[in-house]
């Protein structure tokens, strides 16, 4: 028998003058037997301890495999190479990973600090956080309200702290808003659709709080966001898996919420791909970038939360028929965007050689692209070993640019097989200059410039070239890379990039974004004190410090729809 003994995140706290308790330090502990992993069925879950890695039945998949092969072999030294066939690292850190050189960084407490001052309070209860706490700024515009996305890294530093009230709270409120009848204008929205952020009004004379919500006819742009949904799904079975609490996931309105989304997603129509049509700004990048159409984001994180609903789903008359056409979708899903989205050196030579005008089944060039609409910058960015998922497929067109929030979903929710896994975190380090820099990271490259990005953004002077959506780099994907790095076995490329953000984010006030090819200046427009830069660099210290964090957002491979495509050179050590 295996025994595996964690040590888990500090977690900060410090005490009011009243006494009241806000931050203070501790050392958690937790052992589970390894043995064990694959007899407990989640249901015995709610009598164990927070931090849970054990299989669970009643979700179909296991806490990620990956922890008990690196640590039967007795030592965390090992961890850095086990899912990485070549095991490569061109970064200069470390070879080992030293569990015991976890002290707590000095920005930590204060990083803590700044996120709970961003609680929101709805009736005396805390429903969720404000999207920047920047009182410096002279328009607030919407950064006063709590966002669905921006929730995210904050649930998740509150559940890895063994708080998990908050986000048990914001689930309830915004399924509660997802029942509200929504319009923009005269035209009336899906029964499914999420709302983009809500706001609580406090009226002190009245003693009365008060939700207003926003579902897109606010937002800039118009636009109703698309990922809300799928955010709020994964976010329900983080809170399952951390805290064994079967009870929400099972209520009756968490069960229809997730069916009036997936029945907004897996509609029919005469689409005839399983990718979702999105429209330009329905996600992350909230701001035109030509990212209408298949957005690599938006079916990632399609991939994500149909995997998650699946697995929570009750099979009863009204989950069964949602379930079966989960499986369908997925399968199709899967095959599509390992088969037409993935890139690498081999598929880019290939491409490069298209032959166009191909008529039936048989045709190899099933999207008529053009070879002469291939960008330059492609074919001295792309490393011979390598590669990733491009950012757009539709007929005659593909969109080759990298986006980082895509690309560590598609490992996260294993929609990248194992290889094309490794061969993402094998791009990042090649082009570390590039996607990292001296900040990270590069929420897109390259960056759209002159007369492209006049057509392409309609002269968005918030959008210009390496700022914001365009080229900038934004802390908050650093939960997201160090995720991915845990799940494929390569912690020291978090390590590096942790290092790099621990220099200056503090100091500079923890902006939204940083603008530059190497992120080296303050964005232009960047909030200070941004919630989802704090919750961040917390979630992808404590996820580092405690890998087993990792079985809340991470999916294994589903060995039900394991692809049968052929290695890729780029694959090859």
């Amino acid at each position: 028998m295996f025994w595996l003994t964690i040590r888990s995140g500090f977690t900060f706290q410090t005490k009011k003058m009243d006494g009241t308790k806000v931050m203070g330090l501790r050392n958690v502990s937790s052992i589970c037997s390894l043995s064990e992993m694959d007899d407990h069925d989640l249901s015995r879950l709610l009598d164990k301890p927070r931090l849970n890695i054990e299989r669970q039945r009643s979700f179909d998949e296991r806490s990620l495999s990956e922890l008990p092969m690196i640590l039967t072999r007795g030592s965390y030294d090992n961890y850095e190479g086990m899912h990485s066939p070549c095991g490569r690292s061109g970064i200069d850190t470390p070879a080992s990973w030293d569990r015991n050189s976890f002290d707590p960084h000095p920005i930590v407490a204060e990083a803590w600090e700044a996120l709970r001052r961003t609680l929101v309070y709805f009736r005396g209860q805390p429903v969720g956080t404000i999207a920047a706490y920047d009182h410096a700024s002279e328009e607030v515009l919407n950064y006063d309200q709590v966002f669905v996305r921006d929730f995210v890294p904050s649930a998740l530093a509150f559940l890895m702290n063994g708080e998990p009230e908050i986000v048990k709270n914001f689930l309830l409120k915004t399924l509660q808003l997802q029942g509200w009848e929504k319009k923009v204008d005269r035209f009336k929205l899906g029964e499914g659709a999420m709302p983009a952020s809500f706001k609580v009004l406090h009226d002190p004379v009245r003693k009365l709080d008060t939700i207003i919500a926003d579902f897109g006819e606010s937002a800039i742009g118009r636009v109703a966001p698309v990922d809300s949904g799928f955010w709020w799904i994964i976010l329900l079975r983080a809170y399952t898996k951390s805290t064994g609490d079967l009870s929400l996931a099972e209520r009756p309105e968490c069960q229809k919420g997730m069916r009036l989304i997936l029945t907004l997603c897996l509609a029919e129509g005469f689409d005839t791909f399983p990718t979702l049509l999105c429209a330009d700004g329905c996600s992350m990048i909230d701001r035109r970038m030509d990212v209408y159409g298949y957005p690599i984001e938006i079916q990632a994180l399609f991939y994500m939360a149909l995997r998650c609903a699946l697995s929570m789903l009750k099979q009863d008359a009204e989950g069964k028929d949602c379930i079966e056409r989960i499986e369908k979708r997925l399968h199709a899903l899967s095959y599509h965007m390992r088969s037409y989205f993935w890139l690498d050196f081999q598929q880019l030579n290939d491409i490069y050689r298209y032959k166009t005008e191909e008529y039936s089944h048989t045709a190899v060039n099933k999207f008529n692209v053009i070879p002469d609409s291939i960008p330059d910058w492609i074919f001295d960015f792309m490393p011979t070993r390598g590669g990733y998922f491009i950012g757009n497929v539709s007929p005659a067109r593909m969109d080759f640019r990298w986006f980082c929030l895509g690309n560590c979903i598609a490992i996260l929710s294993s929609l990248a097989t194992p290889e094309q896994s490794v061969a993402i975190m094998d791009l990042i380090e090649a082009r570390w200059d590039e996607l990292v820099g001296e900040m990270p990271l590069k929420i897109a490259y390259p960056a759209i410039e002159k007369h492209e990005w006049r057509i392409v953004t309609g002269c968005d002077p918030k959008n210009t070239r390496w700022s914001y959506h365009n080229g900038g780099s934004w802390p908050v994907l650093l939960w997201l890379l160090t995720a991915a790095c845990i799940k494929t076995g390569r912690p020291q490329i978090a390590r590096q990039a942790i290092d790099l953000a621990e220099t200056r984010l503090l100091k500079d006030g923890w902006p939204e974004y940083y603008d530059g090819k190497l992120g080296r200046f303050i964005g232009k427009q960047a909030r200070k004190y941004q919630t989802w830069s704090i919750a961040g660099y917390l979630v992808a210290k404590m996820m580092l410090e405690d890998p087993s964090h990792l079985g809340m957002i991470a999916l294994e491979e589903d060995k039900q729809r394991k692809p049968m495509i052929k290695r890729s050179s780029s694959w090859n050590c």
